[in-house]
C-alpha cells in the first residue's frame, strides 16, 4: 500500500513536529476502512485512539487543576468535559484540516467520511497518541498546548464552567426526534462600542425564545437557556413536546 509521504510531510510541517518513527503517524491516519481493504496487514487507528483519548484526558486534567487550583472537582470536571468533547475536538480537527491527511477506504470515502466529525476527532486522539509514542508525554504536552487548550486558559475558566445550553437544546432535541434548532439574529440594540445583540432560535413549528447578549454566542446561548427551561417545564408537567404540538414562545432577558 502507498504510504502518502507527501501527506505525512505536510502535516508534520502543519505540526511543526517531526516523528523519528513515521509508522506511528501511518497508523494513527489509517482508518478501520483502509486497513480491511489492504492487500496487506496493516494496523488500524482505534488503539492509537484509545491511548489518545486517556493522554488527553491527562494532560488536560493537569493542566486545568494548575491553572484554577481554587475550583472545586464537579468544576473541574465540567471545564474538561467542555474540552475533550467531541463538539470542542471537531472544531481543533477542522482547524488543522486532518481530514485531508487520512487514509480512508472506498466506502468511507464515498459517503464523505473526510467531513465525519466522529472520525476526525478519532483521528485527533489518535495523532496524538502518535505523538506520546514517538516523543513521549513532553510532545504530547505541546502538542495539546498549541492546539486544543484555549490560547489564554486562565481567562476561559467562567466561559468553560458555565453550562452550554445550545449543547443542551441539541442534545434534547436529537433524543426526541425533534427538529434542530434555528438561531437567527433578530435585533440589534445600543451604540456601537456596546451593542447588545437580540437572537431568537426556533425548533421548527414548536417554539422560540430569544435571549440577549454583547456578542451573538452570548445571546444565543440566552436564547437556547429560555427554550431549553421551557421545555423542562414540559416535561415536568408531563406535556412532552411533539411534532404536532406548539410550545409558544419565550424570551430570556
Amino acid at each position: 500500500m502507498e504510504l502518502y509521504p507527501e501527506s505525512q510531510e505536510k502535516l508534520q510541517e502543519l505540526l511543526g513536529y517531526q516523528f523519528r518513527d513515521s509508522r506511528l503517524l501511518f497508523e494513527a491516519l489509517t482508518h478501520s476502512s483502509y486497513a480491511q481493504e489492504a492487500s496487506e496487514y496493516l494496523r488500524d487507528n482505534e488503539q492509537m485512539e484509545f491511548l489518545g483519548d486517556a493522554v488527553l484526558n491527562f494532560i488536560v486534567s493537569v493542566r486545568l487543576a494548575d491553572s484554577f487550583p481554587h475550583y472545586a472537582e464537579g468544576k473541574l470536571s465540567l471545564a474538561r468535559a467542555r474540552l475533550v468533547g467531541t463538539e470542542y475536538l471537531a472544531t481543533v480537527a477542522a482547524r488543522l484540516d486532518i481530514g485531508r491527511f487520512i487514509h480512508l477506504g472506498r466506502g468511507e470515502e464515498k459517503t464523505g467520511g473526510r467531513g465525519n466529525p466522529g472520525l476526525l476527532v478519532n483521528a485527533l486522539e489518535a495523532l496524538l497518541a502518535a505523538i506520546y509514542r514517538d516523543g513521549g508525554l513532553p510532545a504530547a504536552q505541546d502538542f495539546v498546548e498549541r492546539f486544543v487548550l484555549p490560547a489564554d486558559l486562565a481567562a476561559s475558566g467562567e466561559e468553560l464552567v458555565s453550562p452550554n445550553y445550545k449543547s443542551a437544546l441539541q442534545e434534547y432535541l436529537h433524543a426526541k426526534l425533534l427538529p434542530a434548532p434555528r438561531y437567527r439574529v433578530v435585533g440589534e440594540e445600543g451604540p456601537e462600542h456596546r451593542k447588545t445583540f437580540v437572537v431568537e432560535v426556533l425548533v421548527g413549528d414548536l417554539g422560540a425564545a430569544r435571549g440577549r447578549g454583547a456578542t451573538k454566542k452570548a445571546a444565543e446561548q440566552e436564547a437556547a437557556k429560555g427554550l431549553f427551561e421551557l421545555l423542562e417545564k414540559e416535561k415536568e408537567s408531563g406535556k412532552e413536546p411533539e411534532e404536532e404540538s406548539r410550545l409558544g414562545s419565550q424570551e430570556s432577558e
